[in-house]
């Protein structure tokens, strides 16, 4: 037997389609719609299935998103997303990459175009010096979780809009608190200004540690400005460090150990004591 509140669902849901006013005793539309769980899913929802993702796509409330009780519920819910109009250009959502069991979550800008045509984040030249990275402080690939503060490419990879961030942010807290990680490592300026929450350069960002919704978070360069720039990978190898470190439980270093490991070498700068194995870091050319 149908029960009765699909019913009610069904209608309500087409009174307001249709803009027809609804009149109750107490309350509103909106309270009994979200009681009813309202929309796409409605029918599911009453069975016991997962309850209105279709709704949650187009219109859900950062709360209703941050509610969602496991990642491929969100990840679903990511992957059918209109809430913005970057998918009506995208190819692919690019939702994240490696395990929620990790004790690293890795968080960049948004999808560039191989991105956006693989659905993976960080890959193609930049994905592979990310690796290489991540490898060289004993963070495997396999072992982190990587996604980005957008979850669609934004056309010719111009900066994010202030309306896109405030649309997406809520999938990328929601895998921060399912993944509930040990340290959250921001790379770019984009993503590192987001989490924290400044506007601030990444010079004066990197090489200490803050705090993003109650997680540890260290700030460093993207991959892809390493590419551009590669006297700047031993600050990043040493931001890696430290990141490591909090990952480890030593919660005592804050920073990193004297003020010449947080500034920025000149590129074609001599290789340092600190410096990482050459293997493990090389790369070449200065395009992503």
């Amino acid at each position: 037997m149908t029960d009765p509140r699909e019913h009610v669902a069904r209608y309500l849901w087409g009174r307001e389609v249709l803009d027809e006013p609804e009149y109750f005793l107490a309350g509103d539309r909106g309270e009994l719609l979200k009681t009813l769980r309202v929309g796409p899913g409605a029918a599911s929802a009453a069975s016991g299935g997962p309850p209105g993702l279709g709704q949650l796509s187009r219109s859900g409330s950062r709360e209703e998103i941050l509610a969602i009780e496991d990642m491929e519920t969100l990840g679903q819910v990511a992957g059918a997303c209109t809430r913005c109009s970057l998918h009506q250009t995208r190819t692919k959502v690019v939702f994240a990459d490696g395990t929620a069991a990790a004790r690293v979550l890795c968080v960049g800008e948004a999808p560039g175009a191989n991105e956006d045509r693989t659905g993976v984040p960080f890959v193609g030249r930049a994905g592979q010096l990310l690796d290489r990275l991540l490898v060289s402080v004993g963070f495997p690939r396999s072992e982190v979780f990587i996604c980005n503060v957008l979850k669609c490419r934004p056309p010719g990879n111009r900066n994010p809009l202030p309306e896109e961030i405030e649309k997406c942010s809520p999938f990328m807290l929601r895998q921060v608190e399912l993944v509930s990680p040990a340290v959250i490592i921001a790379f770019g300026t984009f993503a590192a200004q987001t989490l924290i929450g400044t506007k601030d350069s990444l010079r004066h960002l990197r090489g200490r540690t803050h705090v993003y919704e109650g997680f540890p978070l260290v700030a460093t360069y993207h991959p892809a400005a390493l590419l551009r720039n590669p006297g700047w990978t031993r600050p990043s190898w040493l931001d890696l460090q430290l990141a490591r470190r909090i990952a480890d439980g030593d919660h005592a270093p804050r920073t990193l150990r004297s003020e010449d490991e947080r500034q920025v070498p000149e590129a074609g700068e001599a290789p340092q004591p600190a410096q990482p194995p050459p293997d493990q870091l090389s790369f070449g050319g200065r395009d992503v």
